[in-house]
């Protein structure tokens, strides 16, 4: 494992925000979702897609608050401009548990 600096985490911007809008993403190469995701009043809505159909469908998506870096560059995934990382875990089946909070937080809370 590669250890990192205090330093290192502090610059990571990873917040909490809610999912308000899930659309379908044919043009994507891997099954993925078109998310929009509200980070709060600071931040606003910030769009990204997501390669987690094979566990959620857009109705159990629509509402939820997940956890997202949003500090990185803008990544081009074809048509689409993805604008945060939204995080989760692999399965051993190659499928993603997002990481989410266990108790709702306002959207914009970073993780510390």
């Amino acid at each position: 494992m590669h250890s990192i600096e205090w330093a290192d985490f502090e610059r990571i911007e990873l917040l909490a925000g809610t999912i308000i809008e899930v659309q379908e993403f044919p043009e994507a190469r891997r099954p993925a979702w078109k998310l929009k995701v509200d980070f709060g009043p600071d931040l606003g809505i910030r769009q990204s897609s997501a390669q987690i159909t094979a566990l959620y469908s857009k109705e159990q998506l629509l509402g939820k608050q997940v956890m997202g870096v949003v500090n990185f560059p803008v990544k081009q995934i074809g048509p689409f401009r993805s604008e945060c990382l939204i995080t989760g875990f692999y399965r051993d089946d190659g499928a993603v548990v997002l990481a989410v909070p266990d108790q709702s937080v306002p959207n914009g809370a970073k993780l510390g």
